[in-house]
């Protein structure tokens, strides 16, 4: 049986290597639930002071997450989170409220980066560096996986949050995700402000 990869450093050195001081790692959370908001996160790492057993956010358990959280948040340079709302992600799609999110988390940095790893394929247009896209970055880069974990912690914990202020749905549960709970509970109450009215199935049919 193979053995599952794990993120490294390598992405980063190669940037130092070329001149690049802060490197940044940005990942996104949140792009296919029903409801709440799509959450970034941005992180840059200090190269002589990593968390050990930084991956993949949904490769961890929410309690390794939860104390990667802090860890992350104790060791890193800089650490920042953004999040679109529900009505912008009706307003603009989805992967535009991505890239603003992701956007914003950067400039929300203490230190400006020098260059950028951002998990996928796109790269927001706006960044004030460099920066280079990877696809399925939060399992190759460290950077970016420190982020995957900041993104989801802050919106799993949102998430629990809105709950009690929109009972009924599960959404401390499945966190807006498309679950049998969660379908079943729109089917009963209705959507909520939380929710995104340009998906389907809340989504009006023509």
């Amino acid at each position: 049986m193979r053995a599952i990869s794990q993120p490294d450093f390598t992405h980063e050195q190669t940037a130092m290597a070329r001149g690049f001081r802060w490197i940044a790692g940005v990942d996104e959370v949140g792009r296919g639930p029903l409801a709440g908001p799509v959450t970034a996160a941005a992180v840059i790492l200090d190269p002589d002071n990593i968390p050990p057993g930084l991956n993949d956010s949904k490769q961890l358990r929410p309690a390794r997450r939860d104390a990667l959280y802090d860890l992350i948040l104790e060791k890193a340079l800089a650490v920042s989170v953004a999040s679109v709302p529900a009505a912008m992600i009706d307003r603009v799609n989805i992967r535009q409220a991505s890239l603003r999110a992701m956007e914003m988390a950067v400039r929300g940095l203490d230190l400006p980066p020098q260059f950028i790893f951002v998990d996928g394929r796109d790269v927001p247009p706006h960044f004030a560096a460099p920066a280079a896209a990877i696809i399925k970055g939060d399992a190759k880069v460290m950077t970016i996986a420190a982020a995957s974990i900041i993104a989801k912690v802050t919106r799993d914990r949102l998430m629990k949050k809105y709950a009690r202020l929109w009972p009924g749905y599960g959404f401390e549960k499945h966190m807006g995700y498309a679950t049998a709970q969660h379908l079943k509970a729109l089917a009963l109450q209705g959507p909520c402000r939380l929710h995104r009215f340009s998906f389907a199935p809340i989504a009006p049919r023509n």
